[in-house]
């Protein structure tokens, strides 16, 4: 049997007609797991790995009924097929109002048990097909690459999570695809057709953000001409994305909280709430502990938050991932014209360090493929970074030569910063970027230290 054979699991407490029903299901090119009553059935069963599930209605114990109930509750979209006594005509009707696929008489035919479960597999083919549609017609899906073993794990487990309605805490440096995952969560989930509504919580002013999130009445603040709902109900009956949920102010975290735990919103000037029915997946670049212990962020809020967590591992931790990332940019950017990225220019890229991590390269993908005028992209092309005496992994001695004389890591911090900012043009914004921090936290950092928005130098050069 290969990996695309069908799976049945065959639920019959009686040895004879459970054998029975194996063997003509394993000769029909099926392959078959037995169970021999509802509760080994329940234990056995697998959402990834069974594609039908055939059980008798009448067992001790848990019956055939149970078991419908319980696989058509969490797995709606099951083919459940059941087997009855003879006759049994009301038990068939219970059968198919819980949500059974079908059913076949006891003692059953052969040929009829092999016609049913060939129509409900292709039925379901159909379903599955028509769902995939609706979804890419959404364009909320999009592509993640990967080779490494850590970003295979992290798949994984998305794929896993995506099932249930748990909150999703996704966690990761800027630009290592919080949101490919966020997406994918809500693609692999049964609110795979309903709404993907993203944020980004540090991108709105503080003084919006309430709005932004739970809405507005008409004439509730100045400028409000009309009412608006907000992403926590444009999201209901899907997904609702929180990017830089650790931005969020106190203030609010508390009426987030309580939107999460009583399933409504209220928006600002409403008389009355909004029912929602969300599944909510937040991400951060920041450690969410620390925050806690430094009182910027509300303990029992990050326990509803972080239900289940994802951690996804900056670019430098996956450098195998490098390559197969660089040819998806490269191949997609260049709209038809294939180019080759030469193995000297692919060590290169291999081994920088990407402090800004996917974003990062994909935005050096697109210089390449810009500035290429022929068919093979040039290593001249890269950015200042290229040069071997500037990539931090070729600095070796620089640290300890840094902390001599007694500069401390401040020093260094006030240092990069600087660098930064002469390498982008005092652009902070850009600055941001290539440091892979948020913006507002590289302005916070430059008031902290004084710093101005004019060059100061070329900073620390490794």
């Amino acid at each position: 049997m290969d990996a695309h054979t069908p799976h049945i699991l065959f639920i019959e407490d009686d040895k004879s007609g459970r054998e029975l029903g194996i063997f003509n299901l394993t000769r029909a090119g099926y392959a078959v797991d037995g169970a021999a009553s509802g509760e080994e059935g329940l234990r056995l069963f697998s959402p990834t790995r069974h594609h039908v599930v055939v059980t008798d209605l009448k067992m001790p114990g848990i019956s055939g009924l149970e078991v419908l109930g319980r696989l058509h509750r969490d797995h709606p979209d099951l083919p459940v097929i059941v087997i009855t006594a003879f006759g049994s005509v009301d038990a068939a009707v219970a059968a198919m109002r819980e949500g059974a696929y079908d059913f076949i008489p006891k003692p059953f035919n052969k040929d009829q048990l092999v016609f049913t479960i060939a129509r409900a597999l292709q039925k379901t083919a159909l379903s599955r097909e028509v769902h995939s549609l609706r979804i890419r017609a959404t364009g909320v899906e999009r592509p993640i690459v990967w080779r490494s073993d850590a970003m295979e794990r992290q798949i994984r487990a998305c794929d896993r999570f995506a099932a249930s309605d748990a909150s999703v805490l996704i966690t990761g440096e800027s630009g290592t695809g919080k949101e490919l995952f966020a997406r994918r969560l809500h693609v692999l989930s049964r609110r795979a057709e309903g709404p993907f509504v993203a944020i980004n919580c540090a991108a709105i002013p503080e003084a919006l953000l309430e709005s932004e999130l739970f809405g507005h009445a008409k004439g509730a603040f100045t400028g409000a001409h009309q009412s608006r709902r907000g992403k926590f109900r444009q999201a209901d009956g899907g997904t609702l994305f929180l990017d830089e949920i650790g931005e969020i102010p106190t203030a609010l975290q508390s009426k987030i909280l309580r939107a999460i735990e009583e399933r409504e919103v209220q928006g600002v000037g409403e008389e009355k709430p909004h029912a929602v029915d969300i599944r909510l997946v937040s991400a951060t670049n920041r450690d969410l502990q620390v925050a806690i212990s430094e009182g910027r962020f509300r303990e029992d809020l990050y326990y509803r938050l972080n239900v289940v967590e994802l951690s996804l591992p900056p670019l430098r931790e996956r450098s195998e991932d490098i390559p197969a990332l660089a040819e998806h940019f490269v191949r997609e950017i260049s709209t038809g014209r294939r180019l080759e990225i030469p193995g000297a220019l692919m060590n290169r890229l291999t081994a920088y360090h990407w402090p800004g991590n996917i974003r990062e390269l994909a935005n050096v993908c697109e210089r390449l493929v810009l500035l290429c005028a022929d068919d093979t992209l040039s290593e001249e092309d890269l950015p200042a970074w290229g040069s071997p005496s500037e990539d931090p992994k070729n600095a070796d001695g620089f640290y300890s030569d840094y902390f001599t004389g007694g500069r401390t890591l401040l020093d260094l911090e006030q240092a990069v910063i600087q660098w930064a900012l002469a390498r982008r043009d005092a652009n902070v914004t850009r600055a941001a970027e290539l440091l892979g921090v948020p913006r507002h936290f590289l302005a916070y950092r430059m008031e902290k230290y004084g710093i101005c928005r004019t060059p100061q130098g070329e900073g620390p050069q490794p």
